[in-house]
């Protein structure tokens, strides 16, 4: 018999969560066409927009998409003060009720089809699934300015060669993970802004979870919240702080 909600939903089989700092200008058409892709998806989903303290009107779009109803529900979570993504990513992900629980970000960078496939990896026993755009089958539609390209592959050498041996690209935020998977990674995750991701699967490996990269279509979206140099450093920062931690066995 499938588990009905508390408002005589099915529970859904996937959720998708969304952060969004002010994307007043953009979310209204990519929860248009999300909305589109899963209502064609063979089971049952919700759609959980984390608003990450925006002064734009952005929790006012999403309450109005959510009052539109629908087979495809969406939830909000509003945060009255900016958090940061990680911060927003982890709260959608543990309040999330679905069998898979993927995250992706609101500019849609990788296609929001890519659901599908991401989620019947999960379901056939793969513990996290996350987006590539260098290994095998990836497709740069639209690529980074040259320098946010070079930063962003030099991170990435550091971090394969620290702490994610063996992984390409820690960074694209399209991932998706079993409950059980969401649940041990980010009731342990501490990181609130960019780097999270890295934090994520550091914890997935120490608690021998399977990660698989996925190779997939992706495009550079205008209006990034990252900035090269500033944000860059924090990152690296970061690494520093995940490193200690993961020596001094906070993460198991």
């Amino acid at each position: 018999m499938t588990p009905v909600s508390d408002v005589g939903r099915p529970r859904p089989t996937l959720s998708v969560v969304i952060p969004a700092f002010n994307e007043a200008g953009r979310l209204g058409r990519t929860l248009a066409h999300t909305r589109a892709v899963l209502q064609a998806a063979p089971w049952p989903v919700e759609v959980l927009v984390v608003v990450d303290g925006s002064t734009d009107g952005t929790a006012a779009l999403v309450a109005a998409a959510a009052r539109e109803g629908g087979p495809v529900p969406i939830r909000l979570l509003a945060e009255p003060a900016n958090r940061g993504k990680g911060y927003c990513v982890r709260r959608g992900m543990l309040e999330a009720s679905g069998d898979v629980r993927l995250f992706c970000d609101a500019d849609l960078a990788t296609p929001i089809e890519e659901v599908i496939p991401f989620t019947e990896a999960v379901r056939s026993g793969d513990d996290i699934v996350i987006a590539s755009r260098r290994a095998v089958g990836a497709e740069l539609r639209h690529r980074q300015p040259w320098l946010r390209a070079l930063l962003g592959t030099v991170f990435s050498a550091v971090v394969g060669r620290t702490l994610l041996p063996g992984i390409t690209d820690s960074q694209c935020g399209f991932k998706a993970f079993s409950a059980r998977a969401a649940e041990t990674v980010f009731r342990r995750q501490q990181v609130d802004q960019f780097c999270f991701d890295v934090e994520t699967l550091v914890i997935a490996r120490r608690h021998g979870l399977r990660v698989v990269e996925r190779g997939v279509p992706w495009a550079d979206g205008e209006g990034t919240r990252v900035r090269a140099f500033r944000d860059g450093a924090a990152m690296l920062a970061d690494l520093v702080r995940i490193g200690w931690r993961l020596s001094r066995g906070a993460y198991d």
